[in-house]
């Protein structure tokens, strides 16, 4: 058994934990008051990954969720505590070497209100929404402008 490669990072009411196995089959999850429990078999080999934390803090473990994707398993953690913040995942300083900080989702919270983060939602919904290949909104029958500025001049040429 191995432990899965994991990225996690903190917001408000949830500790969100990601779990980059891909095509993982058999997946448990174990949501416990102070622990967690992760397991699955992933990969063409189908290799079977395992990981237990003991958490920073409480979570309520009927309210949390996970969600598989055909990459990763995303698991939402609940806190018991919401607003209070988690300098790390784990009850333990101890550094896991299967576990990094997800720097991409990261951010500051203390400061954000909550209509800023309805907002975010808003425009990540409206995001999803739109049509075209590849999530792209269809451009056909858009005419390009003539887009020059009114300071762009003739560059001489190179010698």
């Amino acid at each position: 058994m191995h432990p899965a490669t994991a990225k996690w990072y903190d917001r408000r009411d949830c500790v969100f934990i990601e779990f980059c196995v891909a095509d993982s089959k058999n997946v448990e999850v174990k949501f416990e008051k102070s622990k967690f429990g992760f397991s699955c078999l992933g990969g063409t080999d189908s290799v079977k990954h395992s990981n237990e934390v003991d958490l920073f803090e409480a979570i309520d473990q009927n309210e949390s969720k996970h969600k598989r994707t055909d990459r990763s398993v995303l698991c939402c953690l609940r806190k018991v505590e919401a607003g209070k913040k988690w300098p790390r995942l784990t009850k333990e300083k101890a550094k896991l070497n299967w576990l990094s900080v997800d720097f991409n989702n990261w951010r500051d919270w203390e400061d954000d209100s909550d209509e800023e983060l309805d907002n975010f939602d808003r425009f990540s919904e409206m995001m999803n929404t739109m049509g075209g290949e590849d999530g792209m909104p269809d451009l056909d029958g858009v005419e390009e402008e003539d887009s020059a500025d009114s300071d762009d001049e003739k560059m001489p040429d190179l010698e």
